[in-house]
């Protein structure tokens, strides 16, 4: 399984989860979030990584413009679409996107199988809630396009195995504190997803 470590704030947690063999970091540019970083401070971060790493940009209720400005600015490769948006809004992107689904019902994670898409519990906040869906409704499903995330954690990942998703996503599971990585936590768990 593929990993992305969201919710980096600073340069010591982004290197941590490279070192790791993290695939995606995600940088949050939801400002309600604990976890938010102003594009300037992502662009910092950015221009120190190595390459073939993942550049995740969070977004929640924003314009297709500011999606593409601050992608842009930052030096972010992909935009994780965080809310509910029309075709139109898609249409409008200049960067690589990955839709968010924020599942209530099982019906919710069959929706837009035809693409890459990740799929998060539902709950009234916009990620890092630590809530996990429900993985019975993963039965019998083709799980080879799904980015899995809400309430994984290094105990809890390698559980996941069977299903075949393409990848998990974590961020409050791998924390120290909200903003800051715990890096035996990060290593625990990108090495259980991965082995």
């Amino acid at each position: 399984m593929r990993v992305k470590i969201c919710g980096i704030t600073n340069l010591d947690d982004a290197m941590t989860a490279i070192d790791a063999g993290a695939d995606a970091l995600g940088f949050v540019f939801y400002p309600d979030s604990p976890r938010y970083l102003s594009p300037a401070d992502a662009k910092t971060i950015i221009s120190k990584l190595p390459p073939f790493v993942e550049k995740v940009a969070l977004f929640v209720n924003v314009t297709a413009d500011y999606v593409n400005s601050v992608c842009r600015e930052s030096g972010c490769t992909l935009a994780q679409i965080h809310f509910d948006a029309d075709e139109h809004f898609f249409s409008q992107l200049t960067v690589p996107y990955l839709r968010v689904i924020r599942a209530r019902t099982l019906e919710d994670i069959l929706a837009h199988q035809d693409e890459f898409r990740l799929i998060d519990a539902y709950c009234e906040a916009y990620g890092g809630a630590g809530k996990r869906l429900n993985i019975e409704w993963f039965n019998h499903v083709d799980c080879s396009t799904v980015i899995l995330a809400g309430g994984l954690d290094p105990d809890n990942v390698e559980s996941l195995k069977s299903y075949g998703f393409y990848g998990v996503d974590v961020s409050s599971g791998v924390e120290a504190s909200k903003g800051k990585k715990d890096p035996e936590r990060v290593a625990s768990f990108i090495a259980k997803a991965k082995r």
